[in-house]
């Protein structure tokens, strides 16, 4: 049905985030939920067209922190689900791609309010409990940023549709921003609950219909924000949640002809082993698939002999051990000059010798348990590496408990060697490794930031000297998508830093603007014209002395 208005959707904001202070009504809400979703051993299904789908296997979501504790039985789908989720995907794509934009916005823009409302303490404690966040950490992440995620995009639908060609006189020329021709492929980690709701949604807005694969680890929290959605009006088949082995799933979706694009968020092995298998597939795809991916990071805070030592003291803390440094832009190596480290080593070692370790439902804890077994494995490795090697010590942590939970001390490593594995390896957990550089030699030590790991996702600059800023900012100019100054790498806010690397950590298509929006839009351009000519010849063609009348074709006699 024709409308006959130009909309304006509300103007974005950012969340609020609530600090669950003791007393505070938000906090005695969400301790209630933990408590309730601890209780209920639920089952969870896949959702496809809009249904409930059971299957003959399953697995456990457990709590990472308490592992013997079982919050649901998943059913894990296989490519005979694909097959279903994709062929869903197919019958709802004519309607709405065709449903008006405002409609399509309508629907995002009420699961933010159901989110940042009466679902914010269920996506919260899911988050807790299944991804063992801090209730800080969860309320920044499956809170906030998914509520902005859904609040912005809109924002910036909006801004791709208005932009438009020039038009010469006597033409109209549009631009039409059609959704991809075939279903999107989202894959999302267990990190943040908000990439596992926008990597779906982000292309749903846009017209799309999906097939999403999360992370089986955070499939609890999944869950809740595919019922989110629902409840906000969904279409049955827009969004179709399919739970299950990477391989499994991921095979079966890059086998089909009608793959129009992936949206992923995981380990760059994993991004370029599908990257490689749509290169062998492409001559099967009805159009080239578009390839948006935020992989690994190897991020730094590199420290000029001028900085701040407190403050580089806490980005340190808080960068590398904020969820347990679970986090694409956590700090995971340290450049500090030889004039401030003694004093930077013993803040440091003071500082995290107080932080608390546990579960995340006692709230006096600052950390909780990395995701399972196999990321406590590789954390134990470095730290027993790192004790082991010649010119590397364990300055503070490495200790391991695995008897509860999956838990891991924070830790710093001090190493001598600029390029020990742990500077340049991905971790992904509660390890930061520091290595000290001679005050005198800040330009090599930049260079040295630059080449030691493959990444370029997030990075950081402390110094109270404006050109030592400069010079850093210049030649880390492709060290990382995301650059601080005198602020620790992790953070980033929807609308406010938009989020992405490139490198060995991705396309760079920074999620939270409207650069990611555009990659799920095919453009197609319309040129009308209102009074067309109706004679093939043109001026030029006039023998000489005929006469012309000034409308583009030669008098005739």
């Amino acid at each position: 049905m024709s409308r006959p208005a130009i909309s304006l959707p509300p103007e974005p904001r950012n969340e609020p985030v609530k600090d669950y202070a003791p007393g505070s009504p938000e906090r005695a809400e969400l301790q209630k939920r933990l408590r309730e979703l601890e209780r209920d051993r639920i089952e969870i299904p896949l959702v496809i067209g809009g249904q409930d789908v059971k299957t003959a296997e399953t697995f456990e979501a457990v709590m990472p922190h308490r592992k013997s504790h079982v919050l649901a039985d998943v059913h894990s789908g296989g490519p005979a689900e694909v097959e279903q989720a994709i062929a869903a995907a197919r019958e709802a794509r004519h309607d709405w791609a065709h449903m008006p934009w405002e409609d399509r916005a309508a629907i995002f823009l009420r699961a933010a309010e159901l989110l940042a409302g009466p679902w914010r303490s269920t996506l919260n404690a899911a988050t807790m409990l299944g991804q063992s966040k801090t209730a800080h950490q969860a309320e920044i992440d499956a809170a906030c940023e998914l509520t902005d995620f859904w609040r912005f995009n809109v924002d910036f639908m909006t801004r791709i549709y208005k932009e438009q060609p020039s038009s010469a006189p006597g033409t109209w020329n549009r631009l039409e921003y059609r959704p991809l021709e075939g279903f999107v492929f989202a894959v999302t980690p267990f990190n943040f609950t908000a990439i596992a709701g926008n990597l779906p949604a982000a292309p749903a807005l846009m017209g799309n219909t999906v097939v999403w694969k999360p992370a089986s680890t955070a499939a609890f929290s999944a869950y809740f924000v595919m019922r989110v959605l629902q409840e906000a009006g969904l279409p049955d088949g827009v969004i179709n949640l399919v739970y299950g082995s990477g391989a499994k799933i991921g095979d079966a979706a890059l086998a089909s002809p009608e793959l129009a694009g992936i949206h992923f968020t995981g380990s760059t092995a994993v991004f370029n082993s599908m990257w490689k298998t749509i290169g062998s597939n492409v001559g099967e795809y009805r159009n080239y698939p578009r390839i948006v991916g935020e992989t690994g990071g190897k991020d730094f805070i590199v420290a000029h002999p001028s900085a701040d030592v407190q403050a580089v003291a806490t980005a340190i803390v808080r960068g590398s051990f904020e969820y347990q440094g679970q986090k694409c832009s956590a700090a995971s190596r340290v450049y500090a000059p030889s004039n401030l480290w003694p004093e930077l080593r013993e803040r440091l070692a003071d500082e995290i010798k107080e932080l608390k370790v546990g579960d995340v439902s006692d709230f006096s804890n600052f950390m909780g348990a990395v995701i399972d077994s196999k990321a406590l494995a590789t954390q134990r490795e470095a730290i027993e590496e790192a004790k082991s090697a010649a010119k590397t010590t364990v300055l503070v942590g490495g200790g391991i408990e695995d008897k509860e939970g999956f838990f891991v001390e924070p830790t710093v490593i001090e190493t001598e060697d600029p390029n020990f594995r742990t500077m340049r390896d991905e971790l992904f957990g509660p390890v930061v490794t520091a290595y000290v550089y001679p005050e005198k030699q800040w330009d090599d030590t930049l260079e040295l930031v630059d080449r030691t790991a493959p990444y370029g996702l997030t990075g950081a600059v402390f110094a109270r000297d404006r050109a030592a800023i400069e010079d850093a900012n210049e030649k880390l100019e492709y060290a990382a998508g995301n650059f601080y100054v005198n602020d620790k790498p992790t953070g980033a806010v929807v609308g406010q830093q938009p989020f992405g690397g490139a490198r060995a950590s991705g396309t760079n298509d920074k999620a939270g603007s409207m650069w990611n929006l555009i990659r799920w839009v095919s453009p197609r351009t319309i040129k009308e014209t209102f009074v067309p000519p109706k004679d093939y010849r043109y001026p030029y063609m006039a023998e000489d002395g005929a006469s012309h009348d000034g409308s583009g074709s030669p008098d005739r006699p």
